[in-house]
């Protein structure tokens, strides 16, 4: 006898939770994200359908596999998953689950899906993050980008919130930890005091150093002319 799971017909797509890394394209025009484990290697975008990362040609997904986006019911328990070490720079998702799935005991594995919302953690700083810069890894064509403060990565290149919504193809709502919404991207006045102040500090002291090199150039240059004259 062939065992059948029950069948469901929701009212409104299921909500599922999940965790993933911001994804910016080589050439700067598409954002999207890629996931941490098992088809972590092939990004997909705000609406997009699940392939069998084992390349069979069956309908996703199938309960002789375990190809298929993949979500939490809770969004507690993916928010928990960034505590791990791996996945400190991670976000969470939140997504309309679209098209068949099947059920489990704490989440679903499914055909289609909706990113619908983005919840950042804070900068490794412990700030809360403004945008979003180059993490300094990647996949082929895709930058990965992370959680930052504004100030601590200014060497990389980076997109605000808005730039990353604006880039996904579709509405996305960004949040950050402390409950800044990602419309405008939310400014950490602290971070960018801080950053301020260090730059003038740096730009105070290569003018001195400026300063001590002219004066030594224009001694040197008097001593050479004074030189020329005895002669």
């Amino acid at each position: 006898m062939r065992l059948r799971l029950p069948q469901e017909r929701p009212a409104r797509p299921p909500t599922g939770y999940k965790i993933a890394y911001p994804v910016l394209s080589g050439d700067g025009a598409r954002t999207g994200f890629t996931g941490v484990s098992l088809g972590g290697g092939a990004p997909y975008g705000v609406l997009d359908d699940a392939r069998c990362v084992y390349g069979r040609r069956h309908r996703v997904p199938s309960r002789l596999c375990d190809c298929g986006f993949h979500c939490l019911h809770a969004s507690a328990e993916a928010r928990a998953l960034t505590c791990e070490g791996a996945h400190r720079r991670a976000v969470v998702l939140e997504v309309a689950v679209l098209g068949a799935y099947i059920r489990y005991e704490h989440g679903m594995r499914y055909a289609r899906q909706r990113v619908r919302g983005v919840r950042v953690g804070p900068c490794p700083c412990g700030r809360a993050a403004t945008r979003f810069a180059d993490a300094g890894w990647g996949l082929p064509g895709w930058r990965v980008l992370a959680p930052d403060c504004g100030g601590c990565s200014l060497g990389r290149s980076g997109l605000t919130f808005a730039g990353f919504a604006e880039r996904a193809g579709g509405p996305l709502t960004i949040v950050t930890e402390g409950g800044a919404t990602g419309g405008p991207p939310h400014v950490d006045a602290d971070a960018d005091a801080t950053t301020l102040a260090g730059l003038m500090a740096e730009a105070a002291l290569l003018q001195a150093r400026l300063d001590w090199f002219q004066g030594r150039l224009a001694r040197l240059a008097d001593g050479g002319q004074a030189g020329t004259a005895d002669r």
